[in-house]
């Protein structure tokens, strides 16, 4: 089989693992998407591009024609714990995990990598998103050993303190680390969370109308969930002349929408536009980190 990366899997993670990291698995990537589905009995279809952010995903076919995902991912995205909160679910809600294969990859249940939930008007997206998010929320299982939010926040919030001087980021930082502080010390909900639930992240299936996939599960409260949410389609919000009030109308709609708290869900989603966006401006990506900022201060 010929082979490429997708650009968007060789930037992002040269940007968020360093060059160091990505450029050796991303050297041993043609082989691994050579040998991994001889091993695992399957046969190649084609490369999803463009493709996801933290793997490379290939249409496969079993031993008996049908069709199936093979998700090969870099050890150090911890794609073991994507593997166990899909196994928790089985299939409710997400995509369906069906084996895994050699080298840590992930046989997956085939759905539509072409159509998500950006593929509809935003009103119908939200709404859709809400009804499939609500089902991953569940209890954990015993013994498991997804991070806690407590957890993955602290560490985010190491890299947000470099920018707590910056003359753009500087405010907004101040304000996201408080807000953090403050959820942290007033919430005891633990289910199990997808991670990096958006509109991208909800692709179209056959065995229901649409399923989450690619989750960086953790455990915590539902408002951080919710949180990225709130700013899909940021660009959309910025170029509007009623951003603002339309990024706040949204934050209460889909608090109400679940039963979340709508102060929490505020604050969660400062502090995660504040994260992101600080993360790309250390990227050298301005124009998102402007555009990220902006929604922030709306907040």
């Amino acid at each position: 089989m010929g082979f490429e990366a997708p650009r968007r899997l060789v930037t992002a993670l040269h940007e968020r693992y360093g060059d160091t990291a990505a450029a050796e698995w991303l050297g041993r990537l043609p082989g691994l998407a050579e040998r991994v589905p001889e091993q695992a009995g399957l046969t190649v279809e084609r490369v999803v591009a463009p493709g996801g952010r933290g793997s490379l995903v290939l249409l496969v076919r079993d031993a008996d024609g049908a069709p199936a995902a093979l998700k090969i991912a870099p050890p150090f995205t911890r794609p073991a714990l994507e593997r166990d909160a899909l196994a928790h679910w089985n299939g409710w809600g997400a995509v369906q995990l069906r084996a895994e294969a050699p080298e840590g990859a992930l046989v997956l249940e085939r759905l539509h990598p072409e159509v998500s939930l950006r593929s509809l008007p935003e009103a119908k997206a939200l709404l859709e998103a809400a009804g499939t998010v609500r089902r991953l929320w569940v209890e954990p299982p015993a013994g498991h050993g997804f991070e806690s939010l407590s957890e993955r926040t602290d560490r985010q919030a190491e890299a947000m303190r470099a920018h707590a001087s910056d003359a753009v980021a500087g405010t907004l930082v101040t304000a996201a680390l408080a807000a953090r502080e403050e959820l942290l010390a007033g919430s005891a909900e633990r289910v199990l969370l997808h991670g990096d639930f958006r509109q991208g992240k909800v692709l179209g299936g056959d065995r229901s109308p649409w399923l989450a996939v690619g989750p960086d599960p953790l455990v915590g409260e539902r408002a951080y969930d919710l949180a990225r949410l709130v700013r899909d389609r940021v660009e959309d919000l910025v170029a509007a002349s009623a951003g603002a009030p339309a990024a706040r109308r949204r934050v209460n709609k889909l608090a109400d929408s679940l039963d979340v708290d709508r102060e929490r869900l505020r604050g969660w989603t400062l502090f995660r536009a504040v994260e992101s966006g600080t993360r790309a401006l250390a990227a050298g990506r301005r124009q998102e980190a402007e555009w990220l900022l902006e929604f922030a201060s709306w907040l």
